[in-house]
């Protein structure tokens, strides 16, 4: 019975131990909570530190956002100069179809004045020469005024072909010609001023042109009241006939 007795203390004995040392461990438990520093806690919540690694890609970050800029503001500068560009060259195109269209109206005005002056020679044209035939009748003074008016003067016929031609033109009929010996007497010269060298007079049926003395100074291409008698002839200078202008076609056809 003592050993049982024995026994049960010693069993309470070791309950008590360990309620002790559980209590010990409650208190260290305790402790280690109260004496914690929570300083490691809060300062996970705080950001983070950058490390080299990040402060590089923060670097490159910020060189890609002024490249970006940078790119921009070229793009837009070569906006602006291409439309520069493309006003100055509108301004140019411009400017060249203005003059062209000058060009144009120039050319179509001469063009116009040559058709005016082609009719008011009567469309007859012999080598290099414009020719107007009157339809009426003036002294040859008169008449060779009527041609300055018209930019040309009283014919000067050349050469045979060119007299064949005003034989053909005139059909027989008396027309003044620019020849004249009314500053020296049988001294016949063209109203270029040039003197007359050998001529086309008429001959035959004892006549032999010219004839007419101081009384007759100025020169036609036939009389009417004869046409047997082919070529020329010296009138009065104030009797009327008709009258053939003679233009150069030159000043019309080199550039």
């Amino acid at each position: 019975m003592s050993d049982a007795i024995y026994d049960d203390v010693t069993r309470v004995e070791a309950m008590k131990r360990e309620r002790v040392e559980m209590t010990v461990d409650i208190y260290e438990s305790a402790d280690s909570v109260r004496d914690h520093d929570f300083t490691t806690k809060t300062n996970t919540l705080q950001p983070l530190q950058g490390t080299g690694r990040d402060s590089v890609g923060i670097r490159i970050y910020k060189a890609a956002v002024i490249c970006l800029v940078l790119l921009c503001v070229l793009l837009l500068t070569a906006v602006v100069l291409l439309f520069v560009h493309i006003d100055t060259n509108n301004t140019k195109y411009t400017e060249k179809t203005n003059q062209l269209l000058t060009t144009i109206t120039n050319l179509t005005e001469e063009n116009n004045v040559l058709i005016y002056k082609l009719s008011i020679f009567d469309e007859r044209i012999y080598c290099n020469s414009f020719y107007y035939m009157s339809n009426e009748t003036k002294n040859w003074n008169d008449s060779r005024r009527d041609c300055k008016k018209r930019g040309a003067d009283l014919i000067i016929i050349n050469n045979k072909e060119e007299n064949d031609f005003v034989m053909k033109i005139t059909n027989k009929t008396a027309f003044w010609i620019g020849l004249t010996d009314i500053e020296e007497e049988d001294t016949w010269k063209w109203v270029d001023g040039s003197e007359l060298t050998s001529g086309f007079w008429a001959s035959g049926q004892d006549v032999e042109e010219p004839k007419g003395g101081k009384d007759e100074n100025c020169a036609v291409t036939y009389l009417t009241h004869n046409p047997e008698l082919t070529g020329w002839h010296d009138v009065k200078c104030e009797t009327a006939y008709q009258w053939i202008c003679e233009k150069s076609i030159l000043p019309f056809i080199q550039p």
